[in-house]
């Protein structure tokens, strides 16, 4: 074996280990420093996690999480990604307190705000990656151009504008949100 594959981390051991203060996500086995979002990235990230419990509130068919709650999105070598929020179905984890740790389901639907430094590149990688572990729709804001894009595995991607609503009916047949709301 080598060096290098024998430094390789599971998602499991990534999980066991010791909060330093950094955050990190899981690429192919090795831990990456992330760096800290701005302020105006977690305003974004409040506001589609509070649209998104809103609408799960008037109907209660899952649970939505935030805060880069990890994802496993590939095996061998693992990689755990942390959507800015996400939604998992009751069908996918029962009602409830969620268990210690992270799922080994993915959620249905994943939000992740593209940030000034954010490049397109790496957001559809990370999109791809979310799509290929199950994800049935990503959804990317975007705070410079203020617009949704929408990813979905059997379709091109589709952008929906700030004056626009956003729809998600692979996942909720009557969501509807103007776009605008996510910035607000």
């Amino acid at each position: 074996m080598s060096t290098t594959a024998a430094a390789l981390l599971t998602a499991e051991e990534y999980a066991e280990l010791p909060d330093d203060g950094r955050l990190t996500e899981l690429v192919r086995g090795v831990v990456v420093p992330m760096t800290l979002p701005t302020p105006r990235h977690g305003e974004i990230c409040l506001q589609a996690g509070y649209l998104l419990k809103q609408y799960l509130e008037m109907h209660p068919v899952g649970r939505a999480v935030s805060n880069d709650a990890g994802v496993i999105t590939e095996r061998g070598p693992d990689t755990m990604r942390g959507p800015d929020v996400a939604f998992f179905s009751y069908a996918k984890t029962p009602r409830g307190p969620l268990p210690p740790g992270y799922l080994s389901v993915p959620p249905e639907l994943a939000f992740e705000v593209r940030s000034t430094g954010d490049r397109w590149r790496k957001i559809n990688e990370k999109v791809h990656e979310y799509l290929e572990a199950g994800v049935v729709l990503v959804c990317v804001l975007d705070q410079q151009t203020e617009t949704a894009h929408v990813f979905h595995a059997d379709q091109p991607p589709r952008e929906v504008k700030r004056d626009e609503e956003l729809t998600l009916p692979e996942v909720f047949a009557d969501f509807r949100v103007a776009v605008r709301r996510f910035f607000e």
